[in-house]
């Protein structure tokens, strides 16, 4: 495991977003960013589940945290500039942007994936975070030292037969982070990286390896040290960077 251990007052006074927040490892990662101090905003497209976290952090007694559903598949630019003035309005600031939401999609050979799904994985996985970390700008701009964190995965650093879209998409989002923490280097307080998770117990690695025993894995929260490295004050020198949390 990544070895960090985080302050319990790390994320104190910090606006944390992260995407695909009522699941997994989106769940995990905000429940700790609370833990630890931030005011979490829980974006995702099913309103129950953000519901359920948001009531998990509340009876811990935790920073209340904000709840704005969106689905990422069919948010259009407006949708993330109108949530981006929603949260100027309330904070003003945002110092942690956590790019975890994402579709596994087909697994097949790349010839018999649909067009429509390839279309649909790539309007998730990497146009959703682009659009959004471009409309959140002036916010990160606007913290003391901007963390952005974009979930990735081994088959966005070397390429696996049978994974398709998802791998394409993940070695997007790496070229993404990369290009966008160079841009950012020496020109302002924004920091990029990428962590690739590992084998984790959740619903998607389920649907990914039906036949492997979930509790051979570690559980999301397990994985949370590079998170909280990353969001916190303790990684203002690294940028550009694709960490594994395993």
């Amino acid at each position: 495991m990544f070895d960090y251990n985080a302050p319990a007052d790390l994320l104190k006074d910090r606006v944390i977003l992260i995407t695909g927040a009522g699941d997994g490892i989106g769940r995990a990662c905000a429940l700790s960013c609370a833990a630890h101090g931030a005011s979490v905003v829980l974006v995702g497209r099913t309103l129950s589940k953000l519901e359920a976290v948001y009531d998990e952090i509340e009876a811990a007694g935790h920073p209340q945290p904000a709840i704005c559903p969106l689905n990422l598949e069919t948010a259009v630019e407006k949708d993330f500039n109108d949530l981006a003035d929603q949260l100027f309005d309330t904070f003003g600031k945002l110092d942690g942007l956590v790019h975890n939401a994402g579709l596994l999609g087909p697994r097949t050979p790349m010839e018999s994936v649909k067009t429509e799904a390839w279309l649909q994985l790539m309007q998730v996985n990497i146009n959703a975070p682009f659009v959004l970390t471009k409309a959140m700008m002036p916010l990160l701009r606007a913290a003391p030292d901007a963390s952005v964190v974009f979930v990735s995965s081994s088959v966005g650093r070397k390429g696996k037969a049978y994974w398709g879209p998802y791998a394409v998409s993940k070695f997007a989002l790496e070229g993404l982070m990369q290009v966008f923490a160079d841009e950012q280097d020496g020109t302002s307080n924004i920091r990029a990286n990428s962590v690739n998770p590992g084998a984790t117990r959740t619903s998607m690695r389920a649907a990914a390896y039906p036949g492997e025993p979930p509790e051979k894995n570690p559980e999301p929260a397990d994985i949370m040290p590079v998170f909280l490295y990353l969001l916190g004050p303790d990684s203002k020198t690294i940028n550009g960077q694709a960490l594994d949390a395993q």
